[in-house]
């Protein structure tokens, strides 16, 4: 199933060549499905991918990883929750969703989605600023 890391999709129907997939563009979909879930409030990625956003690209892959395996695909979500949401339905939401998008968009069905939640955003209240009266 695996060659060079590129997932190579088979069609007994297509006689016009070979589709392969990259395991970053799993990524990218596994990642935007994700953070597309009410509840969700980051994806976490590593230091690189903190430097590379604050240069001014995006990294739609942030907080996931993906291996390729003998019984099939493999995806590790790391997110960040929202305060005051049920973790287990947000994940079991996150793992519907990245399944439902990895089958539209590839028609691939992955063997396991792990959530791994690594903390909790709480809200952020801007302070008011205050006003001095000068009189």
């Amino acid at each position: 199933m695996t060659v060079n890391n590129i997932l190579e999709m088979s069609s007994s129907n297509n006689s016009l060549g070979k589709v392969e997939i990259a395991p970053e563009v799993i990524e990218v979909i596994a990642g935007i499905a994700a953070s597309e879930v009410d509840g969700v409030a980051q994806m976490r990625g590593n230091f690189a991918t903190g430097v590379v956003e604050r240069l001014g690209k995006k990294n739609h892959g942030k907080g996931v990883k993906v291996e390729l395996l003998e019984e099939g695909i493999k995806v590790d979500v790391y997110c960040v929750m929202k305060f005051g949401v049920s973790i287990p339905n947000v994940a079991q939401g996150i793992q519907n969703n990245i399944r439902q998008a990895l089958l539209d968009m590839t028609a691939l069905d992955a063997v396991e989605i792990n959530i791994h939640v690594v903390g909790i955003q709480f809200e952020q209240l801007n302070p008011e600023p205050e006003i001095e009266d000068e009189m």
